[in-house]
């Protein structure tokens, strides 16, 4: 972009370059944004999901961390003590890569991206109390988190059990199920494999029905993540139904398997009994069937996810084994191992209904097992009624069921229920009511050297034994190498062989390290606290939780939002909080935006590389040789098409990209990032700067007391300030930052023709003049928590000695709300020319007999009449010149 987009103060132009920095440096020196936590002013806490600092930020990521800002500026406005906070998600595997990568230490990468990405967010002008930044990596941060640990143990929160992993033979590291794709680590693409091994666990089970049941108080939560939630979570009702075997053909001591089913209204549509590899009897059959120990052991290549599991190719292994039909003693099923039934769900064991389950469907199909319909749709005729390639999972009658024909599903599933009550198998009923959960305890293990120590000491003869509290925080040691694969810290014997701190004997530390998703579960908390001594101080959680507004992406609407809430009602069962949900309101940003480029080689392009030429073609600045252009899609530094802030700072100044960012679309959508529109937002940035320019030279001086009447011109400007406030207030409050924006342009327009209404005359008439003189005060306030920097430069010119950011939102004057005028667009041959405030009940011949006296219009006709003039009441004006 040219020089001109900035020239010299005293000039008709805001100069970004030269007054943005000056404000951010007041801002700084004065400490403006800091927050105390004995302010008596009602609270408000608002942040944004903390960045991981893997390198330098690109405008992309700024959107959410605006609309973060938007509020917080206005809720201070508004008279609200402010908490809005910073800090960074530090630990992780990726400073373990670039360690290997770059031959340096993992604290150095992670801190000199902090530094970087710090200052590009100062850049931003964003109102963040930088005093209470943390990072994650600090010992002074995950000291606390080992308490916590610990605080967890010593309430059985915590636990260690041998499990079934997704294992990374590349990065060497379990890997959530969330983690693998396609049956592959997230970031190596390694195919990953099953593993069993020691981990630690957390008990989020423990809280299944209060997590599912605290969703339906959080009415500031989209209800899509709600429900993603909900089925995260997965309460199913249903029965536990014993299967005995035939008799003679089950191992010695083996007489029946327990099933779980929330449908056991289809029992007599069961054709076989399914049991995990992992399944108890399973492992016993195979220790005598070579066949079915390979078996086994090719169901455990893929990953342990249920989505992958739910995906792969159902494959099973007969045992041999059959098993009586628990409601007809004449029936008998036939017994497999199958790839597709999850140990961890349930009971590791399911009975098969190929006509209402396609998962089961599929399987007798490859089988060659019977697929016995036994809920009929509606309408269908059970003599002719067959299922297909599709199994049938919708509401029905029953028939092919015995007893049960002609019941509906619920009353089935009652009836079903009783009569398995009734009966007994040994001294268990045959079936029992029970209910269930998809949700499974969070494993936190992870065999990397970069994340926060678990405070363990194992012994062989004391077990593992916590590390005494005066002892933390166990830091990671800083003499490790990545030379070699694996997890530095079992290399490190300095630091890992340690005494037993119960018996003395020699002992060793944990060496794996927690997940990163338990530093991001409770740093919300450390932020309300003030005191670096005290990092979850309970006292003033319970001043500043929960969080009225956290704003993030919707990736994070299951894992990170839903450990976040197991981890508030856990510490309050440990006595450590008293919160239990940490997020009043929630909302989820959508992103930024752009075109990739390719040159002819097939590289990726930067858009500082890339030109458009007159005829539309992009072509590459070095040498004019064509760009393939692809479409928008997310900001990607591996695609390049990325916009730096400090590009868009030097060149349009940060308030136009502030601008732009909340302008474009709903703040929930993904916004595209446009040369036109970054363009369009810096001219609207001058226009604001004129116009309270242009109402100091034509309106009155400050401190001017309120004429007692007021003119039509002036009336009508007084209205439109003081909607604009009001409406402008309601926006922000809701979050519809782009509708604030609209509602801004068009104010603009009737602030704009009230102005040219006073350079009409030689002496501007008093009552004109005061609401000249408002409407920029007004406006200057209004916009101030979108285009800070601008407002404060206003403020300034408008003759104030302190800040904008410190003063208060604009107090309305009810009365003016009361509107009975109305602003219509006037387009000349369809084209926008102006606006014009008319009575609200103003007729067709009123409105038109005005809108030819404006002087847009009579400049176009030049003295002629117009052929037509349009008027659509309460919409819009058209003039065919």
């Amino acid at each position: 972009m040219t020089d001109d987009r900035t020239v010299e103060q005293g000039s008709d132009r805001y100069n970004a370059r030269e007054v943005e920095p000056r404000w951010q440096k007041a801002w700084a020196e004065k400490g403006t944004f800091r927050t105390r936590n004995d302010d008596p002013r009602p609270k408000f806490y608002v942040m944004e999901m903390f960045p991981y600092p893997s390198g330098r930020i690109h405008i992309g990521h700024g959107r959410n961390y605006v609309m973060g800002d938007v509020l917080a500026r206005y809720k201070r406005m508004k008279g609200f003590n402010v908490l809005h906070p910073m800090g960074w998600d530090a630990f992780g595997l990726p400073a373990e890569n670039a360690a290997i990568e770059r031959g340096i230490h993992p604290r150095e990468w992670t801190y000199e991206n902090i530094a970087s990405m710090r200052e590009q967010l100062q850049l931003l002008g964003l109102s963040l109390d930088w005093n209470r930044e943390i990072a994650t990596c600090d010992p002074s941060y995950y000291v606390e988190q080992q308490r916590i640990f610990l605080d967890f143990l010593d309430h059985g929160l915590a636990y260690r059990k041998e499990s079934e992993v997704n294992w990374d033979p590349v990065d060497n590291t379990v890997l959530a199920n969330e983690q693998v794709i396609d049956g592959r680590g997230w970031r190596s693409g390694a195919l990953v494999e099953r593993r069993k091994l020691s981990q630690w666990f957390l008990r989020i089970t423990d809280f299944a029905q209060e997590l599912l049941d605290g969703l339906d108080t959080l009415e500031r939560w989209p209800e899509k993540v709600r429900l993603m939630q909900r089925n995260w979570i997965g309460r199913s009702e249903g029965m536990e139904v014993l299967f005995e075997f035939v008799r003679g053909c089950a191992p010695e001591g083996v007489g029946a398997v327990k099933v779980y089913t929330t449908r056991p209204d289809t029992l007599f549509g069961a054709s076989f009994l399914a049991l995990s590899p992992d399944h108890p009897l399973a492992r016993q059959l195979a220790q005598d069937n070579e066949e079915l120990a390979a078996f086994i052991a090719e169901c455990k290549k893929g990953g342990t996810s249920a989505e992958e599991i739910e995906t792969q190719e159902k494959l099973g292994f007969y045992t041999g084994l059959k098993v009586v039909h628990p409601l007809d003693a004449e029936r008998t099923v036939p017994v497999y191992v199958a790839n597709f039934v999850l140990m961890d769900y349930g009971t590791g064991a399911i009975f098969g209904c190929p006509a209402h389950d396609q998962r089961d469907l599929d399987f007798a199909r490859k089988y060659k097992l019977p697929v016995v319909p036994v809920v009929l749709p509606p309408d269908a005729d059970p003599e002719t009624f067959a299922i297909g390639d599709e199994a049938y999972d919708g509401d029905g009658a029953l028939f092919n069921s015995g007893f049960m024909d002609g019941m509906s599903v619920p009353d089935a599933k009652e009836a079903v229920a009783r009569q398995l009550e009734r009966f007994r198998v040994g001294r268990e009923p045959q079936g029992t009511r029970k209910v269930n959960f998809r949700l499974r305890d969070w494993g936190v293990s992870r065999q990397r050297y970069w994340g926060c120590p678990i405070p363990i000491i194992h012994c062989e003869s004391c077990g593992p034994v916590g590390v005494p509290r005066d002892q933390l925080p166990v830091t990671l040691p800083e003499d490790v190498t990545f030379d070699r694969p694996g997890n530095p810290l079992d290399r490190a014997a300095a630091w890992r062989d340690v005494a037993c701190p119960k018996c003395g004997k020699p002992a060793r530390r944990e060496t794996d390290t927690m997940d990163t998703f338990v530093d991001s579960s409770w740093y919300y908390l450390r932020y309300a606290s003030d005191n670096v001594e005290k990092p979850l101080d309970k006292a003033a959680v319970a001043h500043w939780l929960p969080v009225d507004q956290y704003i993030g992406g919707i990736e994070h609407a299951i894992l990170h939002l839903l450990y976040s809430r197991f981890f508030t009602r856990a510490l309050k069962a440990c006595g450590r909080v008293d919160v239990a949900e940490p997020f009043a309101g929630l909302f989820t940003q959508g992103m930024i935006v752009h075109e990739s480029y390719k040159d002819q080689d097939g590289r990726w392009l930067f858009p500082e590389e890339v030109k458009r030429e007159a005829d539309g073609r992009a072509v590459k600045i070095a040498d004019g040789t064509p760009v393939t252009v692809l479409p928008p899609e997310k900001m990607s530094k591996s695609k390049r098409n990325v916009v730096a802030p400090e590009v868009v700072a030097d060149t349009y100044g940060v308030d136009c990209a502030r601008w732009f960012m909340l302008s474009d679309t709903p703040p929930e959508r993904d916004s595209e990032w446009t040369q036109s529109g970054i363009e369009g937002a810096w001219r609207f940035v001058q226009r604001v700067w004129r116009l309270v320019n242009e109402a100091i030279e034509y309106g009155a001086s400050a401190g001017t007391a309120k004429p007692e009447a007021f003119g039509d011109v002036a009336l009508n400007l007084r209205r439109a300030t003081h909607g604009l406030v009001s409406t402008v207030a309601e926006d922000v409050e809701r979050l519809r930052f782009n509708v604030a924006v609209a509602h801004v342009h068009e104010f603009a327009n009737v602030f704009g023709s009230a102005i040219a209404q006073a350079r009409k005359v030689d002496t501007v008439p008093a009552d004109l003049a005061f609401a000249l003189r408002e409407a920029g005060e007004m406006l200057t306030c209004v916009v101030a928590p979108m285009i800070p920097h601008l407002a404060e430069e206003c403020w300034k010119h408008l003759g104030h000695e302190g800040l904008v950011a410190e003063a208060g939102w604009p107090v309305v004057e009810d009365a003016l709300l009361q509107n009975d005028s109305v602003t219509l667009p006037v387009q000349i041959n369809g084209k926008k020319r102006d606006d014009i405030v008319v009575p609200r009940e103003a007729t067709p011949a009123e409105i038109e007999a005005a809108v030819l006296k404006l002087e847009a219009v009579q400049r176009v006709l030049e003295g002629r009449a117009p052929k037509r003039v349009i008027v659509v009441p309460q919409r819009i004006v058209n003039v065919v010149a």
